[in-house]
């Protein structure tokens, strides 16, 4: 009897075992990934609704990578200037939210592949007669999105136009549709957004600023902590294979009518 009760105190240990072990497989195979996205409206990249949901290009985007990987991704919205911090401290484990690929954030995170560049305009009112060149700009006021390239290019490139910095994109065209600034910097791609909602038929594109690949880098692409080369194999993995698969063409084409991936 006692033999009895060991061997069904051992079979019990060693189901048990394996119970935990798939268990443990199961988590492995379906590995949460946070994906920490601007909590501002980046139409047509990323928009909540007032469910919280989120939908856009590169939401689309991301969730056909997670799916091309088995990633269980969650949407964790950042306000913008807190999306590095966030990483570096663990709150999140990835940035998908257009963040560009330049040299001085890669001195703090680590950069996937490109997944898209596009190019950057000066869009103001349709009355006024300005170009992307910096002595047209001069004594303009240019209303950017704060710790963003925009700002840092107009620091650099119009000296003579007085900056003024907002929280968000949606500020900035706000501001603008009603004069109390002159003129934005933004990406082609989201600007063409504004520029075709009911607020942006004041407005046009006065032209497209010279790229510096010092301050606009080399194309959005997914931020990752250093060290994480296990996640950075995945995302780039799975960049490269919905790319190949006709996946990345499909989404595209419900949201643009032009190649967005660059050269």
């Amino acid at each position: 009897m006692k033999t009895l009760l060991k061997t069904a105190r051992a079979a019990a240990i060693v189901i048990t075992t394996a119970i935990a072990s798939l268990a443990v497989a199961g988590t492995v195979h379906a590995e949460t990934v946070k994906i920490g996205v601007a909590a501002e409206p980046y139409p047509p990249f990323s928009t909540p609704d007032a469910s919280g949901n989120w939908s856009g290009w590169e939401i689309d985007f991301m969730n056909a990578i997670c799916s091309d990987q088995k990633l269980d991704c969650q949407i964790v919205p950042v306000a913008w200037d807190g999306l590095i911090p966030a990483l570096t401290s663990g709150q999140i484990d990835a940035i998908m939210s257009s963040m560009s690929h330049t040299k001085e954030r890669a001195k703090t995170i680590d950069f996937s592949d490109k997944y898209y560049f596009g190019p950057v305009a000066i869009i103001a009112p349709k009355n006024i007669e300005v170009t992307a060149a910096a002595e047209s700009l001069a004594g303009k006021i240019i209303g950017v999105q704060i710790a963003t390239n925009y700002q840092r290019y107009v620091e650099k490139y119009f000296p003579d136009s007085t900056i003024k910095t907002y929280q968000t994109q949606d500020e900035v065209y706000q501001d603008l549709v009603s004069g109390r600034i002159d003129v934005t910097i933004d990406g082609r791609i989201v600007g063409e957004s504004f520029l075709k909602s009911p607020n942006g038929q004041c407005c046009e594109v006065k032209g497209l600023v010279k790229i510096d690949e010092e301050i606009f880098g080399y194309g959005s692409s997914v931020g990752l902590r250093k060290g994480d080369t296990e996640l950075k194999e995945k995302v780039n993995k799975g960049i490269a294979n919905v790319r190949a698969n006709g996946t990345y063409d499909a989404i595209t084409k419900r949201y643009f009518d032009f190649d967005i991936y660059g050269n």
